[in-house]
């Protein structure tokens, strides 16, 4: 595993369980707003930290951490997720991992093996924006077939986008709506430019908290829990 930083305990990363949340280093998108630059430009890498001492590290949290989060980057681009995912859980610790939806077959072996407590997906845009948003040429039917497999898995799982006005319109968030309709959870995150891989990107703003209240209220007989954060 290229992991690129270890936060060492977080109260809110993984709802209701307290947990370390684990960074890899490496990602196939390239958003331009993204807040974690130095693990996607490769400019920005950090010598990596050994997979060893993160799992011995872990070692010693049994019964202090209830969980891991395993995020990035993109970590389903990572070739030894699932035995690294093995070895946490073999110490008790539940497992969330965040993903941007890129890799379905990764996904669909991680649930159909339990070896995930918790899934949180991006959905950068409605998919024929996709390319204009993430700046890589995208499949469109990757990113659908892993938000089917995730609508009907059996373990808690959310949604969420992160809202750069110049980037997404109302009609948009709509969109992606319909692609997830019946979900269990959506998250609208607003964006905050304090690190960012184009420096442009720390002039842009979210949308104002009316227009939040507006989409939401268009959202709620189509997805069961919608949070602005």
């Amino acid at each position: 595993m290229k992991i690129g930083g270890l936060q060492k305990v977080s109260l809110i990363d993984y709802p209701g369980l307290i947990c370390a949340i684990i960074f890899v280093q490496g990602c196939n998108f390239k958003c331009p707003y993204c807040h974690n630059p130095e693990l996607v430009d490769p400019h920005l890498f950090k010598p990596c930290i050994k997979e060893n001492e993160v799992l011995d590290f872990l070692n010693t949290r049994k019964g202090k951490l209830d969980a891991v989060t395993i995020t990035g980057g993109e970590p389903t681009i990572q070739d030894d997720l699932e035995h690294f995912i093995k070895q946490i859980r073999k110490m008790g610790f539940a497992v969330k991992l965040d993903t941007n939806g890129s890799q379905p077959k990764i996904i669909k072996t991680l649930l159909d093996n339990k070896l995930l407590d918790f899934i949180a997906m991006d959905i950068k845009a409605p998919l024929e924006k996709y390319k204009n948003i993430v700046k890589v040429t995208v499949n469109a039917n990757l990113i659908k077939e892993s938000i089917r497999l995730i609508l009907k898995a059996k373990i808690p799982y959310e949604f969420r986008t992160t809202v750069v006005e110049s980037q997404l319109e109302e009609k948009d968030i709509l969109q992606i709506a319909k692609l997830i309709f019946g979900a269990k959870s959506y998250f609208l995150q607003k964006f905050v430019p304090v690190k960012v891989l184009e420096k442009k990107f720390l002039n842009e703003k979210s949308f104002p908290d009316e227009k939040f209240q507006e989409i939401k209220k268009h959202l709620e007989n189509k997805i069961r829990s919608i949070t602005i954060r």
